[in-house]
């Protein structure tokens, strides 16, 4: 197989949500601590919680961005479907009062006041959440009914870590160590930022992390409180691979919970495949899975990749989450110091993988 982006040709690079995954029982007290417009009660009617969405996420008149004020949905043109699930779908739009191209999730929540109320926060964290490693949030506005919200977002044109793994596969080649040390790099950054405001993701995967057209690589689908996520529909289906031990266990969810998933992810984007089941291992069902997980030595990334890279994974995978290192532990680990380039072209590399 060929090996991509193992040695890039040219130096150049680089790198806030989708908001939909599964993440537990997130820390309300966190999200409550953190500084938020002043919430009026909830109410069961539909204009008072309309009205709250327009505020929360309302930009200044100064604001360049000001005509992302007052989405509608007569505002956007539809291009691709770019996802469907059971938490809603997600298109390509263009936004047609400022020509920009996002992508737009529409979702079905639960009417309980309570829960508008936790959306709301939601919604107010990511209009405040800037970071060059988490997609970028644009608005959201009531879509059809009282229910269904439309969360707008940064667009990232390179798709998903699973498009590009199943990309590469499909044209016979893998992807190289500094495009994988690059991966991790961005993931750790993203993290600590997110744990610098009390976030903790939860749902790291190769989904849920994108590339940019200029190679820029970024977190989506995170939460705040849990209580969006559980409005959502969503089953352990697509994450349950990536839960750590302790989360299977019910223990306290860490930051360091989200490291064990991005050993995973590197596996996956590293093999073209799931690391779980192991190859050579029959289907698992949920539950043996989640018994593999907690019991059973953990895959490694494959005997062809670096010391660097199979002791970067090892690491990710300790079991025991008090010994597992954090995200800024794991920056310095001699994979990403050794192997990461911020000058790597990715966004060349990303022209000849999509053949643009």
């Amino acid at each position: 197989m060929a090996q991509l982006g193992g040695r890039p040709k040219i130096k150049s690079a680089g790198l806030k949500i989708q908001l939909m995954a599964n993440y537990g029982d997130a820390s309300s007290d966190a999200s409550d601590n953190m500084d938020r417009p002043p919430l009026r009660n909830a109410s069961s009617s539909g204009k008072s919680w309309r009205e709250d969405i327009v505020r929360i996420v309302h930009h200044h008149e100064d604001d360049s961005t000001k005509s992302l004020n007052d989405m509608k949905s007569d505002d956007f043109e539809n291009k691709r479907k770019l996802g469907e699930g059971a938490a809603g779908t997600v298109w390509q739009v263009m936004h047609k009062p400022s020509n920009l191209i996002m992508a737009k999730k529409t979702i079905t929540v639960d009417p309980d006041p309570q829960l508008q109320r936790q959306i709301l926060r939601e919604l107010s964290f990511l209009k405040t959440c800037e970071s060059p490693y988490i997609v970028s949030f644009y608005g959201a506005f009531l879509d059809d009914g009282e229910t269904t919200i439309a969360i707008c977002m940064e667009f990232c044109e390179g798709g998903s870590l699973e498009d590009i793994y199943k990309r590469a596969s499909k044209i016979n080649g893998v992807i190289g160590e500094t495009i994988l040390a690059n991966i991790a790099d961005s993931v750790c950054k993203g993290l600590i930022y997110l744990h610098s405001q009390n976030v903790i993701h939860r749902d790291i995967k190769p989904s849920n992390i994108l590339m940019t057209k200029k190679g820029q690589i970024k977190l989506c689908d995170l939460g705040v409180s849990g209580e969006l996520i559980n409005s959502m529909a969503e089953t352990f289906t697509g994450t349950q691979y990536y839960m750590a031990p302790e989360r299977i266990k019910g223990a306290t969810y860490s930051v360091s919970s989200d490291i064990w998933s991005l050993g995973l992810t590197i596996i996956e984007v590293a093999q073209n495949r799931p690391a779980l089941p192991p190859p050579g291992q029959p289907h698992l069902s949920i539950f043996e899975l989640l018994d593999f997980i907690v019991h059973q030595p953990m895959p490694n990334v494959g005997a062809n990749r670096s010391p660097e890279c199979q002791n970067f994974v090892e690491t990710c995978l300790i079991k025991e989450p008090e010994k597992r290192p954090s995200p800024e532990q794991m920056l310095e680990h001699d994979f990403i110091k050794l192997r990461a380039d911020p000058n790597c072209n990715i966004e060349g590399w990303l022209k000849e993988l999509w053949e643009w």
